[in-house]
């Protein structure tokens, strides 16, 4: 695995009907680290993590993860997904809700124990375990749906917007959370369009209308366009993007 990539996406295009979404997107990713998506809402960046995901086809060129091209069943249960919306059974409780994910993620009963216990432990919710999801606040949800794809302890954790709603102190925890994972061993790629979640990214691929603009550390985005925030040099480079 020296000079493999544990992601690879190679000239990615995503066409629904006329409206072309990406276009011509490549980026590697070789090592755990996290790797954010960085645009506003409508770039293409969920488009673009479903079909890493799986979920979705891209129109042209290839996603390979761990070597193997995408989407393939056999690479799925190394991946959790976080989606933008909750895909939760409302009806359920927390724990019923976990239940279910982690039989469909072929986890047995005695491991499930252990790994709910620590999933809920991770995103705060150890307390609201017996609760129905429907008295859940939004943020609250958005916390069960990330236990639920740190559940299988995916190798590479896709995670659309996961900290939409959910307050600054406990956003600033699940972020402290992720670099744990991180160190040991998870890659972890992640959209935002919240500024100073990009600052905590390892690196960064900017988008902007399906294309992907610039990548780097955030350290040198900001040196290469002079600036002093990654806000400033997104829209440096979204200037110069446009311009082209």
């Amino acid at each position: 695995m020296v000079n493999s990539s544990v992601l690879s996406v190679q000239q990615v295009s995503k066409q629904f009907g006329k409206k072309q979404v990406l276009t011509n997107i490549s980026f590697t990713i070789k090592k755990p680290e996290i790797f954010g998506l960085l645009g506003p809402s409508g770039a293409g960046k969920s488009t673009l993590v479903k079909m890493i995901a799986g979920i979705e086809k891209s129109s042209e060129g290839d996603i390979y993860l761990f070597d193997k091209r995408m989407p393939k069943l056999s690479l799925m249960e190394k991946i959790g997904y976080m989606a933008q919306a909750d895909a939760l059974y409302e009806d359920l409780t927390a724990k019923e809700n976990l239940l279910f994910f982690a039989a469909i993620y072929g986890i047995g009963r005695k491991k499930s124990k252990e790994r709910i216990k620590t999933v809920m432990e991770t995103v705060g919710l150890s307390n609201d375990l017996n609760k129905i999801v429907r008295q859940y606040s939004g943020g609250m949800k958005r916390r069960l749906s990330l236990a639920i794809a740190l559940l299988a302890e995916p190798k590479l954790l896709i995670l659309d917007e996961p900290t939409v709603g959910i307050d600054p102190v406990l956003r600033y925890q699940i972020w402290n959370q992720f670099q744990t994972l991180k160190e040991a061993g998870t890659i972890i790629l992640v959209t935002t369009h919240v500024m100073d979640e990009a600052e905590r990214c390892d690196r960064l691929g900017m988008i902007r209308t399906g294309r992907l603009i610039a990548t780097g550390t955030p350290e040198q985005l900001k040196s290469e366009t002079n600036q002093d925030t990654i806000e400033k040099a997104f829209l440096f480079y979204g200037g110069a993007a446009h311009a082209h």
